[in-house]
């Protein structure tokens, strides 16, 4: 048996129900009548002759003509005050159970002077009545719980560059994304490295530098070392808005070793305006290295020579597949054609942007690195850095030597080929 349970129709219910009743119980007879009236008793609950009166009478509700006094007096006014602003102001429904308990804790405390009839006042006050109440005595001051913090300073730096994405179709070598890539692991904490990655939208040439921290310092560091050993001409960089690569210092540097350089960014939170590197951030990076946290020197030491060898391994040895057209099969849905496979190096290449000098160097870097030894040893130094201890000890590093040209020489780096093609 199921039994169904009916919520109890309000004031202004009742009174909707009885006005499309009306229509009806004017214009039918004394029995049609009687049946109607039966039904809208079970219906809003009300009595016989309310219904009589109303449907004969007056179908809307008199106002009243006379105010009801106060019932309470200044003194709980001034108690719900008192424990209102004590609570940061919640609202009526949350105050109503805790007066009369807060009214003796603040009395005990001398911050509130209350009376047996104060307290059985406030016992009480219904939350309707406390809503009003609370509406008329309102706030000697702002909640805590919403006090606007002081705004963050906005980087107005970026203002003058514009936001943008480049197109996935361009043929012109030398278009950059960039981002960041930290390797803080599970905690934020204190200072750790991050890969600073640059790649090519038109031919996947991808470069990487590991640096200690963000600094400019440290940034400037990798920038340099990437610079070095890129054999084209950097005509666009697009990074995401973080201030690492908007800040006074990092956009002097671009704008004194680059000439005419254009510097755009994408927009906020939307990787998607950073595709090609966000891709090669998990599949150049992280499928390397993973989450974990390095934040030593050895670590930095292992990771450079590491990424080194990526550097070799992905522009010469690693396939990338464009995407040559895109198929549209209605409005919102298409397929992409992908080109033939082809390395980043062969790529460039094709291009005709390379220089005779800094092609024949590649080619010859290309002839004589074994693969197979490569990928041994790129596993061999990845298995080293997965092992290798955090720093638990808190040892503080100076950032001078963590600087390739500043190197200390009590770490032993084996750097691979960065050699000046350009």
């Amino acid at each position: 048996m199921m039994i169904e349970i009916y919520e109890e129709m309000t004031i202004n219910e009742r009174r909707k129900y009885i006005w499309k009743m009306w229509s009806r119980y004017k214009n039918c007879g004394k029995l049609e009548k009687g049946k109607l009236l039966q039904e809208m008793e079970a219906i809003t609950g009300m009595h016989r002759k309310s219904l009589i009166r109303i449907l004969n009478g007056r179908l809307s509700r008199k106002k009243r003509q006379k105010q009801r006094g106060k019932e309470y007096g200044v003194e709980v006014e001034d108690a719900i005050r008192k424990i209102a602003r004590s609570l940061d102001y919640p609202c009526a429904e949350r105050l109503s159970p805790n007066l009369v308990w807060m009214a003796e804790h603040l009395g005990k405390h001398g911050e509130l002077q209350v009376t047996e009839k104060t307290i059985v006042s406030l016992d009480k006050i219904s939350v309707s009545t406390l809503k009003r109440v609370l509406k008329r005595i309102g706030r000697s001051e702002p909640r805590i719980a919403y006090r606007k913090p002081v705004p963050k300073p906005r980087n107005h730096l970026r203002k003058k560059y514009p936001m943008k994405r480049i197109p996935w179709n361009i043929e012109e070598p030398g278009h950059f994304e960039m981002d960041l890539v930290d390797h803080g692991g599970e905690s934020g904490a204190g200072e750790f490295i991050h890969t600073i990655q640059m790649v090519d939208v038109a031919t996947g040439w991808s470069e990487m530098a590991a640096v200690f921290g963000k600094s400019y310092k440290v940034m400037e560091d990798g920038f340099e070392t990437i610079l070095k050993r890129l054999p084209i001409k950097i005509l666009e960089l697009h990074p995401d808005n973080g201030s690492e690569f908007f800040n006074r210092h990092i956009l002097r540097f671009w704008g004194e070793k680059v000439q005419g350089l254009e510097y755009t960014r994408s927009r906020p939170y939307q990787k998607n305006d950073n595709r090609f590197v966000e891709e090669n951030n998990l599949s150049g990076v992280r499928a390397y290295v993973g989450h974990g946290r390095f934040d030593t020197l050895q670590h930095l030491a292992i990771m450079r020579e590491l990424y080194d060898l990526l550097w070799v391994y992905h522009n010469f040895f690693q396939p990338v597949m464009r995407t040559k057209e895109k198929v549209y099969m209605d409005e919102f849905h298409y397929r992409r054609v992908f080109d033939q496979a082809r390395t980043p190096f062969d790529r460039l290449v094709k291009t005709g942007r390379l220089s005779p000098k800094t092609q024949n160097k590649l080619e010859v870097l290309r002839q004589k690195t074994n693969p197979l030894e490569l990928r041994t040893k790129i596993d061999e130094l990845i298995t080293i850095l997965i092992g290798l201890p955090e720093n638990n000890n808190k040892e503080i590093i100076n950032i001078a030597h963590t600087l390739r040209k500043e190197i200390s020489p009590s770490v032993t780096l084996s750097f691979g080929p960065i050699n000046a093609f350009r």
